[in-house]
């Protein structure tokens, strides 16, 4: 990926840890302009300064995916800082303990809220500039959506509702030259394991 992604702009949320992070870093390197998105403004800062030797521009965006607001502003603000987005990673995710018994309706919440309504808002918001340049989106899904574990019963539905969007979005995107795929790493070693 020797600055392949020279001229590409990436929006990447979660971008302050775990895969988000590393995705971030490895794009930046490869030349492309990175716009991430992260809740904790003191990463954002310490990740703005590990790009700083990439050949690629960085932007910043604090924000919480929960609230529909931030997430548009995302996007606007993405699309117009860069003039254009070429590709949309979702990678910020959220998990919690709980089984069909005991999770709350909280806990519940706020995890499709996080792993599946944010992911949906930011494409559907972000889709006029992907659709502008025959770009992607790339979900980052889990394992947990392709089969049952016990013990994270939301986190295995909000993550199976990610790979149905991902499937469908992708039928549907095809034929406007737009890719739309899901990655569903099993355990990774980050903050959130």
């Amino acid at each position: 990926m020797d600055k392949e992604f020279t001229n590409k702009t990436l929006l990447i949320t979660g971008a302050t840890s775990g895969i988000g992070k590393a995705t971030a870093l490895r794009f930046a390197r490869a030349g492309a302009s990175v716009a991430a998105v992260g809740r904790d403004e003191a990463a954002l800062i310490r990740l703005k300064k590990e790009l700083d030797s990439s050949s690629g521009q960085f932007l910043g965006i604090r924000a919480d995916l929960s609230l529909e607001k931030e997430a548009e502003m995302v996007v606007s603000k993405t699309a117009e800082h860069f003039e254009g987005i070429d590709v949309l990673v979702n990678a910020a995710g959220h998990i919690s303990s709980g089984t069909i018994e005991n999770t709350s309706l909280e806990a519940w919440d706020a995890m499709l809220q996080i792993n599946l309504r944010a992911p949906f808002i930011l494409m559907q918001k972000a889709l006029p500039a992907i659709i502008a340049r025959r770009g992607n989106i790339v979900n980052v899904s889990s394992v947990t959506g392709l089969r049952a574990f016990p013990g994270v019963l939301a986190y295995c539905v909000s993550k199976a509702g990610l790979d149905q969007l991902t499937r469908c979005a992708g039928l549907e995107l095809a034929g406007r030259g737009v890719r739309v795929n899901a990655v569903n790493p099993g355990v990774v070693v980050t903050e959130i394991h």
